[in-house]
C-alpha cells in the first residue's frame, strides 16, 4: 500500500491542523484527525494551542500503522486485497474506528468474496454513508471500480 497516497487522501478528508481543536463531536483533536487521548501531552493543552509539525508527523504515522494492523485483524484476506481496496478500507477505519467498521457485516462478506461492487452497495447502505456522504461516495465509487489483477 502506498502510504503517501493514503496520507494525501486522509489529509483531504480530515484536514491537517497544527493546533488543538474540537472536532464536530466536541473531542479534542489535532493533526490529521488525531483524537487526543488522556495519556498524551496534548490532553491538558487548551484548544487552539500549537502542535509541532514533527509531533503531527509522528502521531499520524502511528495512527496509520494502527489502522493498517486493525484492517488486517478485521479482514482475513487483507494481504490478498488489491492495493486500492486496502487504501479504501484504511480510510474507512481511520474515520470509523475498528468497533464501528466491524459492524458492516454484509460489507465484510462481500469483501471476503472479492465482490467489490456488492461491497460498495453494502457500504452505501449504512448510517456512515449518510453522515459523511461526500467522502463515503468517493470511497464506494472507487471500490466498485476496482478490477482484480
Amino acid at each position: 500500500m502506498n502510504r503517501d497516497r493514503v496520507r494525501k487522501q486522509l489529509e483531504e478528508d480530515e484536514g491537517v491542523k497544527y493546533h488543538t481543536y474540537e472536532d464536530h463531536l466536541g473531542y479534542k483533536t489535532f493533526g490529521i484527525g488525531h483524537l487526543v487521548l488522556p495519556f498524551e501531552p496534548e490532553w491538558n493543552l487548551p484548544i487552539g494551542r500549537e502542535v509541532s509539525k514533527d509531533r503531527v508527523e509522528k502521531v499520524f504515522n502511528t495512527d496509520l500503522d494502527v489502522c493498517i494492523k486493525e484492517c488486517a485483524i478485521l479482514y482475513e484476506n487483507w494481504d490478498f486485497f488489491p492495493e486500492e481496496v486496502q487504501e479504501i478500507l484504511v480510510n474507512m477505519l481511520f474515520n470509523l474506528g475498528r468497533p464501528r467498521l466491524s459492524k458492516f457485516k454484509n460489507f465484510k462478506a462481500a469483501l471476503d468474496k472479492g465482490d467489490w461492487k456488492l461491497a460498495a452497495t453494502e457500504g452505501r447502505d449504512s448510517v456512515w454513508y449518510r453522515q459523511v456522504s461526500n467522502r463515503a461516495e468517493r470511497l464506494m465509487g472507487r471500490l466498485e471500480n476496482v478490477i482484480n489483477s
